[in-house]
């Protein structure tokens, strides 16, 4: 059974990855109208998979006798200057929701609820990886500058990490 600060900071989770998933679509919907299909198709897997993120954590906390609440959301920003600027805001994100999961981290351990830590850990995970891959992404961009036909190859490039980061590894 859940704790209800644990629930609380849980459902409080569930607003953040629901939150990504909107920051990524936005993203997607941007660039599809600036013609960068690479990009845009990335983005929207990018927020399939944030919202995976959310559903795993509901059903979670259902699961341990908690209750899982779906709540209002920021709405995202959906203008950018430059892709450049794009990616930036996303890695930022990225570390915001990182420094969100360590939070959650840290009150499993101060609340001794070991399950819930064990369980989070796929969460730390995954950020490392997320941020590896929006770090990453800005640095290829900052190799292309200004040059449009560095940013063609870039949009193909990207969307081909959406095609290889698409396959799902099978259950261990």
């Amino acid at each position: 059974m859940l704790k209800k600060s644990i629930e609380k900071a849980l459902n409080e989770q569930v607003r953040v990855e629901a939150e990504s998933s909107q920051v990524y679509l936005a993203m997607a919907c941007w660039a599809e109208v600036k013609g960068l299909d690479g990009i845009a198709k990335f983005m929207y897997a990018q927020s399939d998979e944030e919202r995976e993120h959310m559903l795993k954590l509901i059903k979670f906390i259902n699961e341990r006798g908690g209750h899982a609440q779906v709540s209002a959301l920021k709405a995202p920003n959906v203008t950018f200057n430059s892709f450049k600027e794009m990616f930036k805001k996303l890695y930022e994100h990225e570390i915001f929701v990182s420094e969100c999961i360590n939070k959650l981290v840290e009150i499993t351990l101060d609340e001794k609820d070991f399950s819930t830590h064990n369980f989070l850990q796929w969460y730390v995970a995954e950020q490392i990886e997320e941020e590896a891959m929006a770090r990453t992404i800005l640095d290829k961009i900052n190799m292309i500058g200004d040059d449009k036909g560095g940013l063609y190859l870039f949009d193909r490039d990207v969307q081909q990490l959406t095609i290889n980061s698409s396959v799902t590894p099978p259950d261990a």
